[in-house]
């Protein structure tokens, strides 16, 4: 009788500690899942505005990065362009494709040598 109490105790244990597992891996299972949801819309945004920066032909886009953060709305560009115009316009373009982001120009200005 007395292994009877001591087994239907230590199973009712075992069941609410499985539960409290199962909830806690639920609640790391909803965060990933969100942090991955997350990520894809940042992926998806850098994807937009790299290839808008691309099809522009006001914009050389051979030396710029693309860098967006989801959970801040914020796309930042890197790297250089060869006139101060198209440094400008480049930050049209990606608030044209990343609407409600903000966005931080980092590009500088690096001038191409003439032609020869």
């Amino acid at each position: 009788m007395k292994n009877s109490i001591y087994l239907h105790g230590l199973l009712a244990a075992t069941l609410v500690i499985s539960t409290a597992a199962c909830a806690s891996t639920m609640s790391g299972v909803q965060a990933d899942t969100e942090k991955a949801v997350e990520n894809t819309g940042g992926a998806i945004e850098t994807m937009d505005v790299k290839a808008a920066l691309i099809a522009d032909g006001r914009v050389d886009a051979t030396s710029i990065n693309v860098d967006t953060s989801a959970s801040t709305k914020t796309v930042v560009l890197k790297g250089s362009v060869p006139t101060d115009e198209q440094r400008r316009v480049a930050a049209v373009i990606a608030m044209e494709q990343a609407k409600g982001y903000t966005i931080e120009n980092r590009l500088t200005v690096v001038p191409k040598p003439p032609a020869q």
